[in-house]
């Protein structure tokens, strides 16, 4: 390990997530660090479904209330990796397909990991984080900002999450075994564009040479194997989750979820409905606040203008480059693990001029968005009618206040416009403050695990101060956003003056990044000498304070002579690759039953005189779209669109579904097709 100051290595801005330690408890010192050289790993991977309601759910991203699910077209799923040192340190990894991974979803992980496990998994070693797809049930927050356009707090899109994610990392706890893991680097520029340009612009010249091309095109890999099989990948990059847009509503992992599904589906053969897959394969986010994968810089357009399209272009050029780099990974993984976290109250640190642009101390404030949060990001989704860059003249002219926003407030966000004071709302702030920051030694590799969204720079920053307290290559600190918590963005103080929807949206101020900064580097050092943090300020537990405006289903009913699971719409009787197939049959509600870990359809060929599932809601070829047709009746549409290299021969639909009766008795049915003959 290199000693000193940081080291600029190479341009690549990588990112990664990992365990915690909010004591000293399990991080190896100096002498742990020695013993556990040369020992080897224990590796373990694991994978589950995490899909909520896919129907009538408020969906997770862009806050447009009238945006609810209304069918599934790829499921989401988190994936799990766990690693065990020599000296008997382990660290859990989790990424999962949601738009954000919220506090509470973390406390309800960590109680049933405590229930099950005691403290062997704990806020000490356990890392959980986002893809961050917009296509996502939404609800599971307990907080107001994350839930408002949800109509409240969804229990069964929670449960699916917390219950998923702890699959995830039982199977993967089933699995260890002695393995092998390799570090692999790679580049991608046809896979991001940054959306902010005007803000990254005010950036110091330095920090602008570092991204000449204003985007990080870092592919960071890492490669699990045992005795010379490979068993799983996480492969870092930093792009929006916004492929499909705030039109869509269809339950989807995005193009990070694509790009899954095609490394472990396509390429390594693995059917989810089938037993512990061979492979899994994760693609989770660095700082990626300024990182469209809209590379027309509107939604759902570039490369192409068909949104389905497009998160699979731009998810198989995530695949493509993280193959690269996973086939040449040479550099293997090795030493002790270890982490470090602690609680801070984001809302009121002093800031040392150590960290801040002018050299003079700050503190941050009060969670706040400005007015140009409630625009949207135009260039992904957009919200109300307002421009970005909306600003206060006032504040700047006269200090003044922004009635009914307190002079204070106004004056600790300046220049931003305040929209609304999250930080002051009554009983409870309606985004949290109490956040979780980590960071995780993985051999010579160190994550970063930060509970926001970082734009690049950002994130950059936070790496340089990391990497020169540790002493370490810049490449070798990884800055792993959404994890843990989520408490929207943080732009850099230069980012934060043009107000822009990143800067409208960092809540704590234009202090938050030298904040950051300063923890992290406080980690950082207990780290590197082997001490203890405090635990800081416990997070709420609101579970108890939570409510619910989604109506429920009363009922469901069948159309007059039709029965549930009734074809209403055969396919027809031949097709050729390339078309899609189509069927319709009367259906309940979705929410009636999940069929987490299941399928709602099976695309079903006749082999040796029996029929067995080929496809299923979990494909991509596939889609399930789910009808209200009047008051209590549904229906269910199906497609398929045939893949090229799709066997010849007789297929058919079936639809799996579930009827709720007048008393509240739930009933499951099946529905089947005619047979359809691909030739």
């Amino acid at each position: 390990m290199l000693t000193g100051g940081v080291v600029e290595v190479s341009r690549r801005t990588v990112l990664a997530g990992a365990a915690v330690a909010p004591l000293a408890a399990g991080v190896p010192g100096p002498a742990e660090a020695v013993a556990a050289q040369g020992e080897g790993y224990l590796v373990g991977v694991g994978i589950a479904d995490v899909t909520g309601p896919a129907a009538e759910c408020g969906m997770m991203g862009y806050s447009m209330p009238q945006q609810q699910t209304a069918g599934i077209h790829l499921r989401t799923r988190a994936r799990a990796y766990i690693v065990v040192d020599g000296a008997g340190t382990r660290i859990c990894y989790v990424n999962a397909d949601l738009g954000a991974l919220f506090q509470s979803v973390h406390q309800g992980v960590m109680a049933k990991l405590a229930a099950a496990h005691g403290d062997l998994y704990t806020e000490r070693n356990v890392l959980l984080n986002a893809t961050h797809t917009h296509a996502g049930c939404g609800g599971s927050s307990w907080y107001v900002a994350y839930n408002l356009s949800i109509l409240g707090f969804q229990r069964q899109t929670y449960d699916a999450q917390v219950d998923g994610i702890f699959e995830a990392i039982q199977r993967a706890h089933a699995d260890l075994q002695p393995g092998e893991i390799t570090l692999g680097r790679s580049e991608l520029t046809d896979a991001s564009v940054n959306r902010s340009r005007v803000a990254f612009e005010l950036n110091p010249q330095p920090d602008k040479d570092h991204f000449p091309l204003s985007i990080d095109p870092a592919v960071t890999v890492l490669r699990f194997s045992r005795s010379g099989q490979d068993i799983g990948a996480i492969c870092w990059f930093a792009t929006h989750g916004t492929s499909m847009t705030n039109g869509n509503k269809l339950i989807s992992g995005d193009n990070k979820g694509y790009a899954a599904y095609a490394w472990e589906h396509d390429h390594a053969g693995v059917r989810y409905l089938d037993g512990p897959p061979g492979f899994v394969a994760c693609f989770p986010q660095t700082n990626s606040g300024d990182m469209s994968p809209n590379l027309n810089l509107k939604p759902g357009s570039g490369p192409t203008d068909d949104e389905f399209e497009n998160t699979r272009i731009i998810g198989q050029r995530q695949f493509d480059a993280a193959k690269r780099a996973f086939d040449a990974a040479a550099e293997p993984i090795g030493g002790a693990l270890g982490s470090r976290l602690s609680y801070v109250d984001m809302s009121g640190v002093t800031v040392d001029g150590k960290y801040t642009p002018d050299g003079r101390t700050h503190r941050t404030a009060p969670a706040a968005i400005g007015v140009s949060m409630l625009a949207g990001s135009t260039e992904d989704g957009p919200g109300l009618p307002l421009p970005e860059g909306v600003r206060n003249p006032f504040i700047e002219a006269l200090g003044g206040a922004d009635a009914p926003i307190p002079r204070a407030l106004a004056g600790e966000q300046a220049p931003k416009l305040v929209a609304v004071p999250f930080g002051l709302m009554k009983p409870y702030p309606w985004a949290p403050e109490m956040l979780p920051l980590q960071i995780v030694r993985l051999g010579q590799l160190y994550l970063v695990g930060g509970p926001a969204e970082y734009t690049i720079v950002a994130g950059l920053r936070i790496r340089r101060t990391v990497a020169a307290e540790l002493g370490v290559p810049l490449e070798n600190v990884l800055m792993q956003g959404y994890a843990n918590a989520y408490s929207q963005y943080v732009t850099t103080p230069e980012e934060y003056d043009s107000q822009q929807y990143e800067g409208a949206s960092t809540l704590f101020g234009r202090y938050t990044l030298p904040a950051y900064q300063q923890e992290f580097a406080k980690l950082a050092s207990a780290m590197r000498t082997g001490a203890a943090v405090p635990h800081g300020p416990a997070p709420r537990d609101l579970s108890g304070d939570q409510l619910n405006f989604q109506p429920g289903v009363v009922l469901d009913s069948a159309p007059p002579l039709k029965k549930f699971g009734d074809v209403l719409t055969e396919p027809k009787r031949a097709y050729r690759r390339g078309e899609q197939v189509v069927a319709e049959f009367v259906t309940g509600h979705p929410k009636n039953d999940l069929h987490r870990n299941g399928t709602f359809l099976e695309i079903q060929r006749l082999v040796g005189g029996a029929w067995t599932r080929h496809a299923d809601d979990g494909d991509w070829a596939t889609k399930y779209r789910w009808t209200r047709t009047f008051l209590a009746q549904s229906k269910a549409t199906i497609t398929w669109d045939i893949p090229d290299g799709t066997p010849f021969g007789s297929y058919r639909i079936v639809h799996s579904g579930d009827s709720k009766a007048p008393g509240g008795t739930i009933t499951p049915f099946r529905g089947t097709s005619r047979a359809f003959v691909v030739s």
